[in-house]
């Protein structure tokens, strides 16, 4: 972390513009998890702490198509900040023009601004300059703490730092310190767990943690391709035939390292209800069912590795988590890793569904680090630059 970060510059009167990743979940104008709202919260407790003339929040949330879409507006995401900050957060209807630079030009001394989604302009995936020169005339000092984002290239997460001195804050001071440690300079053994749906999204990542890890635990929908690659039945599991050459590439190069299942929970069907059943998987699935979940065998060879490991990182669940039936693997993991943290190990869940499945086992307080970036931490374990850090001031 050779960045500057809001420590490193003087905030007082200044107008502060931050990227934060309010990109939540919603019903109607219900926020359903605020997770990402309250990691904020220590960078803007500390700048409020600092006397800033204004502070001013950007974010986008969801995927709008072409334009503005109440559907995605941050209007909700105002009053659930002003709750957790116990101050008042205005709102505004855009993020750039007439609308934003007056409601932050009537902002209170020390006063915060929410700026509405900034995908509702098309320019901001597209790195668009002259957007980026509007959102950056609104403040003096630009503060990156949207680690979730930073492996885009947007206006609003790297065309701002072309006009105004940028910052990181502390969450992504935080996330860049514990995932670029643990993949730089791992306490040992250090051990990746890799589990999801498909080997195709995870190739980088396999390969690039075969040379830095001890051991890889292979679980989810991704075993299956390994197991088809070395000729073991699947029926009608999910496993990718364009993927089978590169999973007998890194069987062949990973052989020491890799840990595939040795017995599977397998269903007639993809519901709860279905009939189920543990296999062993060299005896290959029978016709008609699929692979749904890792078996107890599997679970106590993951845990045998588990429990000598200093560093473990895990993203991707083991199963059809979601469903009870299959979720015993995904649960496991999640125990073994609260157990390892507890022994003084550092446990760091990679973001996306392995968040919600540490979330659903009521355990995400007692691991090391939940990652708010699914394909941010996906690229930094593939080895990627994220531009949103590349931008940032070096220290």
């Amino acid at each position: 972390m050779n960045k500057m970060t809001i420590r490193d510059v003087d905030l007082t009167g200044k107008r502060v513009l931050i990227r934060v990743d309010f990109n939540v979940p919603l019903e109607g104008s219900t926020i359903t998890d605020d997770t990402r709202i309250r990691a904020a919260v220590p960078t803007l407790r500390y700048i409020l702490d600092h006397n800033p003339k204004s502070i001013l929040l950007m974010s986008h949330l969801g995927r709008p198509k072409g334009g503005p879409d109440p559907k995605f507006s941050l209007a909700p995401v105002a009053p659930a900040l002003a709750k957790l900050l116990g101050k008042d957060v205005q709102f505004a209807e855009d993020c750039i023009g007439s609308k934003a630079e007056e409601a932050a030009k009537n902002l209170p001394e020390g006063g915060i601004l929410l700026l509405e989604n900034t995908r509702f302009h098309k320019g901001e995936e597209k790195n668009d300059t002259d957007l980026a020169k509007q959102m950056a005339s609104l403040g003096d000092v630009f503060v990156m703490d949207a680690f979730g984002s930073a492996h885009r290239a947007h206006s609003s997460t790297v065309g701002v730092t072309e006009f105004l001195p940028a910052v990181a804050g502390f969450l992504m001071e935080k996330e860049l310190d514990y995932l670029a440690t643990a993949l730089e300079d791992p306490k040992r053994p250090f051990v990746a767990i890799l589990g999801g749906a498909k080997v195709s999204d995870k190739i980088e990542v396999i390969e690039s943690l075969l040379g830095k890890v001890d051991k890889l635990l292979i679980g989810g929908g991704m075993a299956n391709t390994f197991f088809k690659a070395q000729g073991i039945a699947v029926a009608k599991s999910l496993a990718e035939d364009e993927a089978l050459d590169t999973a007998k590439e890194m069987l062949k190069k990973g052989s020491d390292k890799l840990v595939l299942p040795v017995d599977a929970v397998i269903g007639d069907d993809f519901k709860n209800e279905a009939n189920h059943k543990t296999i062993d998987i060299n005896d290959g699935v029978p016709d008609g069912w699929a692979i749904y979940d890792i078996g107890p065998k599997t679970i106590e060879s993951f845990k045998e590795v588990l429990q000598k490991a200093k560093t473990v990182v895990w993203n991707g669940p083991m199963g059809v988590f979601e469903m009870s039936n299959f979720a015993a693997g995904t649960n496991a993991v999640a125990q073994l890793l609260a157990d390892q943290t507890k022994t003084g190990a550092i446990t760091i869940i990679g973001g996306g569904d392995s968040v919600a499945a540490i979330e659903n086992a009521g355990l995400a307080d007692q691991v090391t680090h939940i990652s708010t970036g699914g394909g941010a931490s996906l690229e930094m374990l593939e080895g990627k630059t994220l531009p949103g850090v590349a931008a940032l001031k070096d220290k």
